[in-house]
């Protein structure tokens, strides 16, 4: 299985209610930024479980509560470039998340029934880059409230082998990955522009 590394989670704001601003909708987004490497490695592990290029729904955990479930379809073959085309579904989904004065931020997640988006391609394999698009309303609670429309697109950044992982375990290299695009709700439509 082909794994991505967890990130960093930068700095939250104190002000929490709906996305009303940059940087609100940047701290919408770090909330996510762990469920994205989970929908990749899910992706990967159903990819390794299949018998055809349509995978069946894999589910992994938020780090403090909920779930997230991926399916869809991944290339199959043996070469060094992969594209998966998943929906991403988020039941009570939470990461761990602090503000600048190490307070914790609880912001939970869930999907409606139009589910999300996530394409990803995979080049040079393991050795390589990756472009990613996530497109898809999330609805959030508790310290950032309310429906989310993300149109992030475009997510790029480079591989590597995963020391601490499988053999063929790979990683998002830690400061490559550039997330860019849009957060839209009731207030307005926001910026997303980001490097972890």
């Amino acid at each position: 299985m082909y794994r991505f590394g967890a990130l960093a989670i930068l700095a939250l704001s104190a002000c929490h209610s709906n996305v009303s601003s940059e940087d609100d909708a940047r701290y919408a987004y770090m909330g996510l930024d762990g469920m994205l490497d989970k929908s990749m490695n899910l992706g990967m592990a159903g990819y390794n479980a299949a018998s055809s290029a349509n995978i069946d729904d894999q589910t992994g955990n938020g780090d403090v509560a909920g779930t997230v479930t991926v399916g869809g379809q991944v290339d199959q073959g043996s070469s060094d470039n992969k594209g998966m085309r998943l929906h991403v579904a988020l039941t009570g989904y939470q990461d761990e998340q602090t503000d600048d004065n190490d307070d914790p931020i609880e912001t939970i997640y869930d999907t409606p029934d139009a589910l999300p988006e996530l394409d990803i391609d995979l080049k040079n394999i393991p050795n390589g880059t990756f472009d990613a698009k996530f497109i898809g309303t999330v609805v959030m609670s508790n310290d950032l409230e309310g429906d989310l429309e993300l149109q992030l697109d475009p997510i790029t950044g480079d591989i590597e082998p995963d020391p601490d992982g499988e053999a063929d375990d790979l990683r998002r290299v830690a400061g490559s990955t550039h997330v860019t695009g849009t957060a839209t709700s009731s207030y307005g439509t926001f910026d997303i522009d980001i490097t972890r």
